[in-house]
């Protein structure tokens, strides 16, 4: 098995592909190595330097303090995963650990579906993923996740590209905040 590697725009976060699926239950996000109970993961958290693990369908996003270096554990991040995988393993996460979400208003599910359908897989290409939170007197509150987290670039892709393709469907939509 090849895992490749690629850049994402946050210089702290690296996508892992390999080759494989990763969740079979949605995008998942782990900040917290005591969060899950996942072999995978925790080893990943073990890697120091590592302070975050973002599951997406293909892919693993793992974001780094600034003070480490790519090259200090890109390599142990791809050995780890090259074992998990060789161990038989089909899934990183195999389960349904999907928030349950709230009744939400109209205004709400179209938010959710522009979301889902026109953001989330950009989103996903550079290793994150982004999650409606409320809507309430016209501002859409939002939590980036993964490779998006942290990201110098995530103020400037909320703001042109977020904000103004709601705003365009939605005119109810006057802005939209990251929390």
């Amino acid at each position: 098995m090849f895992v490749q590697t690629e850049v994402t725009p946050n210089p702290n976060s690296l996508k892992f592909l390999p080759g494989k699926n990763v969740s079979n239950s949605g995008p998942y996000e782990i900040t917290n190595k005591d969060q899950i109970n996942n072999e995978l993961v925790k080893n990943i958290f073990s890697v120091s330097g590592v302070e975050g693990v973002f599951l997406g369908k293909d892919f693993i996003s793992v974001n780094k303090s600034d003070q480490t270096k790519w090259d200090e554990i890109k390599h142990i991040v791809t050995s780890l995963i090259n074992d998990f995988y060789s161990n038989g393993k089909e899934f990183v996460i195999d389960e349904n650990i999907k928030e349950e979400e709230s009744d939400l208003d109209e205004i709400e599910q179209k938010i959710v579906k522009i979301l889902d359908q026109k953001i989330r897989p950009a989103v996903a290409r550079d290793g994150g993923d982004i999650k409606f939170k409320e809507y309430k007197d016209g501002v859409v509150k939002v939590q980036l996740q993964g490779s998006c987290s942290g990201c110098p670039s995530s103020t400037m892709t909320l703001k042109k590209g977020v904000q103004n393709l709601l705003c365009h469907y939605l005119p109810e939509v006057k802005e939209v905040i990251a929390i």
